[in-house]
This record gives C-alpha cells, sequence and structure tokens, in this order.
C-alpha cells in the first residue's frame, strides 16, 4: 500500500511562510499533481515528503506509517527532478544500475531490473551511451528508469517537463501516464503548467501563497473552482469575472438582464453584488448556433488574437476587459453578437472571492 497522508503541514524559511496547515490524502495508486504559480510551496512540499525538507509542523504518513523521523533513503520513494541528475561520466546502464549498487544489490538482479526498465521506457539501445549523447527526451527517461529499478512506493517528480520543447512535453506527458498505470503505484507530480495539470491527474492540488486553494478531481476544479484564483488559473484561457448587480431577482452587467432561477436566488441570498465568472470558451457566435435559453450581447470589439485552431475575441463589458474564443474560421468586423447561456455561469463572492454556486 503506498498511500501518502500529509495532516497539518506548515514550513517557513527565514520567518517566511512557504507552507501553511497543508492536509492531503493521496490514495494508493494515485496520480496527484501538485500545480500552482513559482514560489507557491509545490516544490517545499514534494521535498518534505521525500524526506529532505523537515516541516516545521504536521505529519507524513507514507504506506500508513508515520514518516516524520524516518531518513529519506529508507522511505522507499523515488524522486525525479527538473534537471534529470544524470552522473556525466556514466553510462545510460551505469546511471539506472547506481541505486541499486548503493545497496549491494547482486550484479544479476542489477541488470535484470535495469533491462526490464529500459525495455519499458525504449532505452534499449542507449544504455552504453553517456548522457551527452542523448537528447532531453532519452535523459528524462534515463531519471525515470533510474527511479523506476527502485521499485519505491512512491513517485515523486518534481516538474520533470520543463525544461522540454513543447512537442515532447506533449508526449512525454502521455508517457508518464502510461508508465505511472503500467507500474500501478503512487505519483505525485509537481507542475506549474495547467494543461498539464489536467491531463495527467487522477486528483489536482492547487496551491497559491502556500496554502490550498482546492483539492479536487480535474473535471470538478474545471467545472466547480472552489473560489475566483482557481477559476482564472486553470485552464487554457482565464474565466472572465465580471462584476454584476441583482434587483428583486434579476441580474445585470452591461446590457445584460437574466432572471434567476430559484436555486441560484436562494444560494446567492441577499447579495446586492457578485461576480460572474464566464469561461471564455462559452461565448457562443450568434450566427453559428441559436441557444434556446441563451442571452443575445451585441459589443465592440477591441482586438482580436488568432492562437491557430481559435481565435480570442477582447472587448469590454461595463468596464471589465472580456474574452471570447471562438473557431478560427470565425469571422468579425468590428462588432460580434454572442449568445450566452446563463447555466453557464459561475457565481463568486465580491469580498471572500469563494464560490457561491
Amino acid at each position: 500500500m503506498s498511500k501518502v497522508e500529509l495532516e497539518g503541514i506548515s514550513k517557513s524559511f527565514d520567518k517566511k511562510s512557504i507552507l501553511s496547515d497543508i492536509s492531503i490524502d493521496i490514495e494508493d495508486k494515485e496520480f496527484c499533481v501538485l500545480v500552482g504559480a513559482s514560489g507557491c510551496g509545490k516544490s517545499t512540499l514534494l521535498r518534505i515528503i521525500a524526506g529532505l525538507e523537515t516541516p516545521d509542523e504536521g505529519a507524513i504518513y507514507i504506506g500508513g506509517k508515520l514518516a516524520n523521523n524516518i531518513q529519506p533513503k529508507d522511505r522507499n520513494i523515488a524522486f525525479v527532478f527538473q534537471n534529470y541528475a544524470l552522473y556525466p561520466h556514466l553510462s545510460v546502464y551505469d546511471n539506472m544500475a547506481f541505486p541499486l549498487k548503493i545497496r549491494k544489490m547482486s550484479k544479476k538482479a542489477i541488470q535484470k531490473r535495469v533491462l526490464e526498465a529500459s525495455e519499458i521506457l525504449g532505452l534499449d539501445e542507449f544504455l552504453k551511451r553517456k548522457p551527452k549523447e542523448l537528447s532531453g527526451g532519452q535523459r528524462q527517461r534515463v531519471a525515470l528508469g533510474r527511479a523506476i529499478v527502485r521499485e519505491p512506493e512512491v513517485f515523486l517528480m518534481d516538474e520533470p517537463l520543463s525544461n522540454l520543447d513543447a512537442k515532447l512535453r506533449i508526449q512525454m506527458r502521455s508517457e508518464i501516464k502510461k508508465l505511472q498505470k503500467s507500474l500501478n503505484t503512487t505519483f505525485i507530480y509537481v507542475t506549474h503548467d495547467q494543461t498539464e495539470a489536467l491531463t495527467m491527474g487522477d486528483k489536482i492540488v492547487i496551491l497559491n501563497e502556500g496554502k490550498i486553494q482546492q483539492t479536487a478531481k480535474p473535471e470538478d476544479i474545471f467545472l466547480r473552482p472552489a473560489n475566483t484564483f482557481v477559476a482564472t488559473f486553470m485552464g487554457n484561457s482565464p474565466m472572465n469575472l465580471i462584476p454584476a448587480k441583482i434587483n428583486d431577482g434579476i441580474l445585470c452587467f452591461d446590457r445584460v438582464m437574466v432572471t434567476l432561477s430559484d436555486f441560484s436566488r436562494q444560494i446567492i441570498g441577499s447579495r446586492k453584488k457578485v461576480l460572474v465568472g464566464i469561461r471564455p470558451e462559452n461565448f457562443c457566435p450568434y450566427f453559428e448556433t441559436i441557444i434556446p435559453t441563451g442571452i443575445r450581447m451585441h459589443v465592440d470589439i477591441d482586438s482580436i488574437e488568432s492562437n491557430g485552431p481559435d481565435k480570442e475575441i477582447h472587448f469590454k463589458l461595463d468596464d471589465t476587459e472580456v474574452v471570447a474564443k471562438v473557431g478560427a474560421k470565425v469571422n468579425f468586423g468590428k462588432t460580434a453578437d454572442f449568445t450566452i447561456d446563463p447555466s453557464d455561469f459561475h457565481f463568486f463572492d465580491t469580498v471572500t472571492k469563494e464560490r457561491i454556486v
């Protein structure tokens, strides 16, 4: 069993809080992604799990055992670093075999594990090469192989794809996810890339300034962001947040007026102001699709940015900058007509920034 439980983890450096009261349950065989902007504490949290940093407060359980006082080498965890951390003077074979030699395993046992890992990762033809003779993707596979041969309970991965080009990152994302399924063990993966998080994780933990903002499945993160930080941080295009007023059950912003459902009225309560969240892809060109329950709006376009398969249409609602995402074949002039469905709205409190409904 390789369940990892973190209870009330806090950490400060030079009196500056890096992590504050972090509690997470990472289930056995789960692929958990820690995501957040640089400096949010995600790498520090990973190092605490590995035993490379000591928490000021809190408990770490690995496989049901308290691990706070267990040395890193005894935690049965493999760590894959951002910079590969390969020995330049050793061959691929010897790099992968190194942790087993430290354990003083027999040559036969080492060879068996290394060859099994190299077959899984497609490294058979590179075993005699030195790291300098490999591409970035091949070096990353070697780093993964060195972790695999240890047969750890838990894999920790700290932004392992950040040094690769965009095309190779996409390929390696798929390979790492397949690897986790084939090894049938627990992966804890750190990234600042929202797309990586959404495509790879069974569970996503979003951190900001050392605090957990939301822990959920990828689809729940996208469909029900817990607050405005999650709403604007996750996804290829940030969610639009538009200030709106409520009067007698009518939601108003710009020239849009929406009668709230009984459920929405009940949840919103006595609030007279809310932030309405609308994802860019929820603006539908009026002439392309007519939504029965949709509301039509006419806007003046400020700018249009092409992004290959998509176009981003920039305009204002009241004084708020708003972005709509449409297909590349959709053409507009100086104005545009969109339909938006009120059922796609997200509501957030204007003060706490927490999700209302």
